[in-house]
């Protein structure tokens, strides 16, 4: 669904992001994981139109992303967190979202599920920031984009909400949709990922499924997996998958510069 080659972006003397290679599959949940400062965000940014790279290509749905942008009708983003105008009621927020795509056909699952109705007269600067992160998830699955980028997506959620908001992913991954979810919450990813990207400094460090990664650092869960990538960046060597008949496999430790596809 979504490819991303020799992607760089520098901001001044600091580089951001190295040549990042990255492919995600349709119908899997990618976990983009790694230290504060990794280069997640500007990655999300570039993905969705908010930053250029400086070098690199992108495609999305096997088409190169255009520079007018109209590939980001295909995309549904969930900020960590929304800001929607506080004068406004909840009923006005998303009749206003609805009417920017007029006759497209509207997912009202998780409208009907956190009973959006029963907010609609309340004014968006009432209400909690659990009810504000509901209307948050509600836009982001709108308009059935094909491709989901969910920020901390249950942050200030209650357990039955957040609850709500997994089975929505799922739902939409058993639907062949591509869900890329970044989150410091291991066991939430664990929960939810098939697969999961690793950056450290601005290089992508491994990519492959959790089940691989948990073999091969022989760890027990994802976030002892991840904390042991971490302690592998501070520590030398670094290690790569081994060649078989002259061939190496997928990698799993990547080196710098190395391509992943998950």
């Amino acid at each position: 669904m979504i490819t991303l080659q020799t992607i760089r972006k520098r901001f001044g003397a600091l580089d951001v992001l190295q040549d990042v290679s990255l492919a995600l599959r349709s119908s899997a949940v990618t976990a983009l994981v790694g230290p504060n400062g990794s280069g997640k965000t500007t990655l999300i940014k570039i993905v969705l139109g908010l930053t250029r790279a400086d070098q690199g290509t992108l495609h999305v749905g096997g088409q190169p992303a255009d520079e007018a942008g109209d590939y980001r009708r295909a995309i549904g983003y969930m900020p960590q967190a929304a800001h929607f105008p506080v004068n406004l009621r909840v009923g006005d927020v998303l009749d206003l979202v609805a009417q920017l795509r007029p006759g497209e056909t509207v997912d009202d699952d998780l409208a009907r599920a956190y009973d959006m109705a029963a907010l609609k007269d309340k004014f968006v600067g009432t209400l909690s920031g659990g009810t504000k992160q509901k209307v948050n998830a509600v836009i982001a699955f709108m308009f059935r984009p094909s491709l989901l980028i969910l920020d901390e997506p249950t942050a200030g959620l209650d357990p039955l909400s957040s609850n709500v908001l997994k089975e929505k992913v799922r739902a939409v991954r058993a639907e062949g949709r591509t869900v890329l979810v970044t989150s410091h919450i291991m066991t939430e990813l664990e929960s939810l990922a098939d697969d999961v990207a690793f950056l450290c400094d601005g290089r992508l460090r491994y990519a492959g499924s959790i089940a691989d990664l948990l073999r091969t650092t022989d760890e027990r869960s994802l976030e002892e997996a991840v904390a042991a990538l971490m302690r592998a960046e501070r520590a030398e060597p670094r290690y790569a998958a081994p060649e078989v008949d002259g061939v190496r496999e997928a990698p799993r430790w990547l080196v710098p510069g190395a391509e992943g596809a998950v």
